[in-house]
């Protein structure tokens, strides 16, 4: 489904795609998971996952759950499908922009693990059906290489939350198949925020046979996810394609649509919400730079009936979309508080049943 992006495919975009034909032999060195430098953000090397941007809450003391976050594409190429983890410009960019945006939401509540991996390249996204599928398998690869080694020798049997946006939500999605789903572990999954790709409702029970969507706030062991757009986004190609990618996939079954939780409300039964609600957006460019203090109550969304999160930011918000309307860059950023207070409430419904 990583076809699907908003930003990317769904749009109708064209975009330069690589000539020469992808080559295991010449891809980068695997990273080694034994060594920090192949984690961007882990206990006792935060780095910038440690921001807590003013208006946030504070960062948590003594976790009891951890964090496995993967980041979205932020490497560019002409010429290599798959990031050299020696790069530092790429690692640089990586942290300033998705740790500090995203992964530090999450640190209010976790440990936070974000392992660097050979992301595929941006525009690998335009040639899934051809070269680009073994350059995001290859990514994917070392993500699992990465849950594995942090299960080895740091989770030690404690809850986890999984979380990743557009290409890094693709590999959880993957790894939710390959891992997790109807295996030991989903009992210590709190949950999974699979966001800026869509999963099709009826992913569930075909896809995924035990995982579900999350219903309600508070739910655990389920499965999260958006897709943001603007009112002005022209959805309804996007949503045909979807449609007739389902249709190929499983048959003329119920099931067509994105899975969309709403983040102001994390409630199925609730899908709109004023802009009342929101507890707090990081305005601004989401590329690098500090992180600016929280603005609440300056977006309304709403999960429309063909899956999409259609957002109303206030212009205050000083948030640029995407060519056509999405809000891809934006997905977590603006519902930075939302998302924070929703981890912790579902870790506390979490550790209250475990018990």
């Amino acid at each position: 489904m990583i076809r699907a992006i908003v930003a990317a495919a769904l749009l109708g975009w064209s975009a330069p795609v690589l000539a020469q034909a992808f080559d295991p032999a010449t891809a980068p060195t695997a990273p080694d998971y034994a060594k920090a430098e192949s984690w961007a953000a882990r206990p006792g090397q935060e780095g910038v996952a440690a921001t807590v941007p003013q208006g946030a809450s504070g960062l948590a003391k003594a976790p009891k759950v951890d964090v496995f976050y993967v980041h979205p594409t932020t490497f560019s190429s002409a010429t290599a499908w798959n990031q050299d983890l020696g790069d530092a410009e790429t690692n640089r960019r990586t942290d300033g922009s998705v740790i500090a945006r995203q992964a530090a939401i999450f640190n209010g509540c976790c440990r936070v693990f974000a392992p660097r991996y050979r992301q595929a390249v941006g525009r690998a996204v335009f040639q899934l059906d051809g070269a680009g599928r073994p350059a995001f398998d290859l990514a994917y690869s070392d993500v699992e290489r990465a849950f594995d080694d942090y299960l080895k020798r740091d989770n030690h049997g404690r809850p986890f939350i999984l979380v990743g946006h557009s290409q890094g939500a693709w590999h959880i999605a993957q790894l939710l198949e390959r891992r997790i789903d109807g295996t030991p572990l989903a009992k210590r999954m709190v949950a999974a925020y699979v966001v800026g790709i869509n999963l099709l409702e009826g992913d569930f029970g075909t896809r995924y046979k035990a995982l579900r969507p999350c219903d309600r706030p508070a739910q655990t062991g389920c499965v999260i996810g958006w897709n943001t757009v603007l009112p002005t986004m022209v959805r309804a190609p996007a949503a045909a394609m979807m449609s007739k990618n389902y249709v190929a996939k499983y048959g003329d079954t119920p099931g067509k649509r994105a899975l969309c939780i709403n983040p102001l409300t994390f409630d199925r039964a609730r899908p709109a919400a004023s802009r009342e609600a929101s507890k707090g957006a990081v305005p601004g460019e989401a590329g690098a730079g500090p992180v600016l203090p929280l603005r609440k109550g300056l977006v309304a969304v709403r999960c429309e009936d063909d899956g999409y999160l259609v957002a109303k930011p206030d212009p205050a918000l000083d948030m640029k979309p995407l060519m056509g309307g999405s809000m891809h860059f934006h997905d977590m950023g603006l519902f930075y508080a939302d998302i924070r207070a929703n981890a912790a409430q579902r870790i506390a419904a979490f550790v209250k049943v475990s018990k």
